[in-house]
């Protein structure tokens, strides 16, 4: 899809001046430490949280012994006020670890769990040692894990994965470097270490890797040291799924360097990696020693921009300070809102340990979408009962600073696009934290130091009021210049062709969680499709349109979606943050365009964190509805908690047998196979479920309410299997019916699409609502100009995703991406140019689509609103 201007580079780094009041105070020379961000109290503002490490070392070119050795291992602990700019030497109540190097360490709230380590007297044990600091008088805690735990180990990493599970990877246990996984559930007790068995491609044995868990739950892996002493290049990440299964996954793109001994934190979707070490006591340099990977593209970044290829580090240095004062190793990062700040370290070639603070900030669309407040760590909110952390509620509200619109001016309109959000951390951008509840002081028990307590009582996310954006994310519609493809934010109010709804004149006829088992198909065929199709950027059409599964292929995928979809009820019950997707119609170039642009159900995009619904309509119209279908059919079955269909009026047997389904099946498969998966297909749609609700307060459907549906009983009480023709009047008003002209015309009024259909006016929707305690209904079935379009005073949206609608409307794709606070924001994409300005880029306008075109001329698209409706027959084609 070309270059995305949103992909900024890698940061610079710079000195940051800092105070305290005694020399005691300040933390001085320190390497192989932890450095964490712990949120803010009801007292106090964020700080960063020094521990331990080493203070000098010994050995050396001065030294007849090879190598260095660490000395003045410590156990000081030191605070630095963000806000102040001032250190602060802590003394906490209670037993403190003992002196240790090379640990490991993670934020709960405001408590800072520490693990590991080795100190004077050898390994430290795998206890687990809490500073809390939820009150102005800090404690020590030692937490008591009972059976076989990670074992004494340093050189490990370790951070709370989901905010629930405290996670540690890798290490050395003394006698050799591990590739074992451990969780702790924070949320069960007594407190107890279960060894992890993920699924997927794993990581090598390594010690002296980064660890850094994203806001949505993914713990990243990167690089890291062999059993050999070689330096690792490669990213894992390690997800947790919703039914349980843990699985790592081999991050994408290319690292400017392998490394070790390095540090690496999240900011949003972003992982800031710096310095590191290289095999031969030689540290990274040069550009390759400030990295970004950005998890929602999938690529590597350096200060240049996007890394195509490694860069071994023996060219001579570039003459550049800000690269030469991140030659270190065994420093230690942590990040608050969009600043980084990175402590001590040894300086590599000088044999010398550093005590100072460096500072970078992440991008300006980082700043104003990825930042909560200036003052926010990147740390885990835990609300589990474990260390008793204070309760940060979070909501959904509008990115600041995005100046209005000049239509005349590029350069204000670059400016206004520094609101954009990255693609796959689009439900996090508009987050802000809301005020801390109350904190409950931790009380410790006398037997075992194990802390107790019970959590802040906050508002639930599910209380949000249900709103839309002021703003819809939009890529630009200029194909040339240094604007083609930019991602902005425009204000609602300036999309003209809202209104404009294509009007239809040709007929196109608290619950429990359920968990599914994931469904196997025979020799991984979902993960053959997905690689085969799920591909963002560079999917083209086969050259011939042979479809590349066969008829055996398609019933076996069929009767695993199947299995899923029978077990589903009629109404699914989903939660926020979730991404919903309207018609697409065959038209897979839009839904990988979309993808590309906002994020993709994939752990290298943004399936751990946020759902995935699609409103019906996947086939007819468009050249490459198998495409389609199998894609939704596959991610179904591999995330089948995650990625939700229901059923459009088209996914029927009697419609998509005019509306070129039926027939592509046959062009592209055959005859016999061609019809035979057509038939299997219909069988399958006829399970498939009908409405949705998000949080009990979003009900989305691909028609409507008609005249017969009053309440969410009527839709829950269909039974499935159901067949077009056998359903009744509350089904064809679900697939079919549509909201009138315009908030004006209330009522039922007739429909332009057919005999016995109907509209319904603004105030069905208003009764609806209020009748079911909803607070809005997203619908597809209608094409609208801007993709998206607000009904009944905005108690209604209609969503559209496909471009161009059958080669003529013109108009522009939207999904909606409904985050934690429920809040919606519209993001589009526009039109692609026609094929002789950019043939390789629109894979929906091949000259090979003269059947499509010419069954498009036997049902021609429907005019936009207030434009003059051809003279058709009623009874022809054109009205289904």
């Amino acid at each position: 899809m070309g270059s995305k201007p949103w992909l900024y580079p890698a940061p610079t780094y710079r000195t940051l001046e800092t105070y305290w009041d005694t020399d005691d105070d300040a933390p001085g020379p320190r390497c192989a430490h932890t450095l964490t961000a712990v949120s803010a109290s009801q007292s106090h503002g964020a700080r960063l949280i020094l521990f331990g490490g080493a203070t000098a070392i010994e050995g050396g070119s001065s030294s007849s012994a090879p190598g260095i050795r660490l000395a003045g291992v410590t156990n000081s602990i030191h605070s630095y006020d963000v806000l102040t700019r001032k250190w602060t030497r802590l003394r906490p109540a209670g037993e403190p670890p003992s002196p240790r190097a090379a640990h490991a360490a993670a934020a709960v709230g405001t408590m800072v769990v520490f693990q590991g380590g080795i100190g004077p007297a050898g390994h430290s044990t795998d206890d687990l040692y809490v500073l809390d600091m939820t009150t102005e008088k800090f404690k020590w805690h030692r937490i008591v894990v009972q059976g076989q735990g990670p074992g004494p180990r340093y050189g490990h990493v370790m951070d709370l994965v989901a905010q629930r599970y405290l996670v540690t990877v890798s290490g050395n246990d003394g006698k050799r470097a591990l590739s074992d996984a451990w969780a702790l559930d924070t949320a069960q007790k007594p407190y107890a270490w279960q060894k992890l068995n993920p699924e997927g491609d794993r990581p090598t044995a390594r010690m002296y890797a980064t660890a850094s868990a994203r806001s949505d739950g993914m713990l990243l892996l990167c690089g890291g040291r062999d059993t050999s002493g070689t330096p690792l290049v490669d990213a894992y990440g390690l997800l947790l799924h919703r039914n349980g299964q843990w699985e790592w996954t081999l991050a994408p793109g290319v690292s400017p360097s392998p490394r070790y001994e390095h540090a690496a934190v999240f900011v949003g979707a972003r992982l800031h990696v710096t310095g590191g070490a290289l095999r031969g006591g030689r540290t990274v340099d040069g550009e390759a020693t400030i990295a970004v990977l950005d998890t929602a593209a999938g690529v590597w970044l350096d200060r240049n921009g996007l890394v195509t290829a490694s860069r071994p580090s023996k060219a001579p240095m570039e003459n550049d300070p800000s690269l030469e004062l991140m030659r270190r190793c065994r420093h230690a990062a942590a990040s608050v809102g969009v600043r980084i700040y990175i402590y001590g370290g040894l300086r590599g070639g000088a044999e010398m340990v550093l005590g100072d603070l460096l500072v970078a900030e992440n991008s300006p669309i980082q700043a104003d979408s990825n930042s909560p407040v200036s003052t926010s760590p990147r740390t885990n909110h835990s609300n589990l009962s474990a260390f008793n952390p204070i309760s940060n509620d979070r909501s959904e509200s509008p990115s600041s600073g995005s100046s209005s619109m000049d239509k005349n001016s590029m350069e204000k309109l670059a400016e206004a696009s520094a609101a954009e959000a990255e693609a796959a951390s689009a439900v996090w951008q508009a987050v802000q934290s809301a005020s801390a509840g109350p904190a409950e002081e931790t009380s410790v028990s006398d037997d075992n130091s194990q802390v107790a307590g019970t959590i802040s009582d906050g508002s639930s996310d599910t209380e949000a009021d249900v709103r839309l954006h002021p703003r819809a994310v939009v890529v630009a519609k200029e194909t040339v210049g240094s604007l083609g493809g930019l991602v902005r934010q425009l204000s609602l109010d300036q999309f003209e062709n809202e209104s404009r709804r294509m009007i239809p004149m040709n007929n196109d006829l608290s619950y429990p969680t359920r968990k599914f088992t994931r469904q196997s198909s025979p020799q991984g065929l979902d993960k053959k499709i997905i690689s085969a199709l799920l591909r963002p950027r560079n999917w083209k059409p086969p050259a011939n349109r042979r479809f590349f599964l066969d008829s055996y292929e398609v019933g076996e995928l069929c009767y695993a979606a199947e299995q899923i979809f029978m077990h589903e009820p009629t109404v699914l019950q989903l939660k926020a943050p979730i991404k919903v997707f309207g018609d697409l119609h065959g038209q897979f170039g839009d839904l990988m365009r979309l993808f590309d642009e906002y994020g993709f159900p994939s752990p290298a995009g943004d399936i751990t964190y946020i759902d995935y619904l699609f409103l019906g309509d996947y086939v007819d119209r468009g050249q490459h509805s198998l495409e389609t279908i199998t894609l939704l059919l596959a991610l179904k079955i591999k995330y089948p908690e995650n990625v939700h269909l229901i059923r459009g009026n088209h996914e029927a047997a009697d419609i998509n047998a005019l509306f070129g389904f039926r027939l592509e099946c046959i062009e592209r498969m055959g005859e016999n196979d061609g019809i035979w998966a057509w038939t299997r297909f219909n069988q399958l749609f006829n399970y498939l479920p009908l409405a949705a609700l998000i949080e009990k307060k979003i009900i989305c459907m691909h028609g409507g309410i008609g005249r017969s549906i009053n309440s969410v009983e009527q839709i829950e009480k269909i039974e499935r299997p159901i067949t077009m023709d056998a359903g009744s009047i509350i089904l064809m008003d679900l697939l079919w019916s549509d909201p009138t002209e315009n908030d004006s015309i209330e009522g039922l009024r007739p429909n332009a699409r057919g005999p016995g259909l109907v509209t319904f006016g603004p105030d069905r929707v208003s009764d609806f609502c209020k009748r079911n305690k909803l607070q809005l209904i997203i619908r597809a079935h209608e094409c609208v100009m801007d993709g998206f379009e607000r009904f009944a005073q905005g108690q209604l949206i209609t969503l559209f995703s496909a471009t161009n609608y059958c080669g003529t409307a013109n108009n522009a794709g939207a999904i909606l991406v409904v985050g934690r606070g429920l809040v919606i924001v519209p993001k589009l994409i526009h039109p692609l140019p026609p094929p002789f300005h950019s043939p390789e880029n629109s894979p929906e306008r091949h000259v090979d689509d003269a059947w499509m075109q010419e069954l498009n001329i036997q049902r021609p698209p429907t005019p936009t609103r207030g434009r003059p409706q051809p003279d058709l027959d009623r009874n022809s084609l054109a009205y289904i």
